[in-house]
């Protein structure tokens, strides 16, 4: 992954063929032209718990267009960080009740919230090219 700066407050990250685009907020000098890289963050576990949904869904067949999932986070006080993140999976009337725990446990599987789980550790170095 390749970080650059393309101008503003802009910080684009490229990676597999994609172009990922943040910004900041006007509010701390950006132009708002993009998610910020914490709302990307956040929206990486929403939607990684989404496909998990969505694809035990398929898998039996039951339709996805009255699911949705939601989102909310609660912050420490003091810390102002993260305390939890709650994902509400929201079904409709006629989602088969058998299946009830399993759409939980589908969407616990998500790789980006067993990562938060057990994070890594982090390394930042520097390096100076050469002239």
């Amino acid at each position: 992954m390749e970080i650059s700066f393309p101008g503003g407050k802009k910080v684009d990250a490229q990676y597999r063929g994609f172009t990922i685009q943040t910004d900041q907020s006007i509010k701390n000098g950006g132009e708002s032209a993009a998610p910020r890289p914490f709302d990307l963050f956040l929206a990486s576990i929403g939607t990684c718990a989404g496909i998990l949904v969505l694809s035990f869904c398929q898998h039996r067949n039951i339709p996805t267009e009255n699911i949705r999932l939601m989102q909310r986070t609660e912050k420490n006080a003091n810390t102002k960080m993260l305390e939890k993140i709650v994902i509400e999976i929201e079904l409709p009337a006629d989602f088969p009740r058998k299946y009830l725990h399993a759409v939980i446990r589908s969407a616990e599987l998500c790789p980006v919230k067993k990562h938060m789980e057990q994070p890594p550790k982090f390394s930042i170095v520097t390096s100076v090219a050469s002239e």
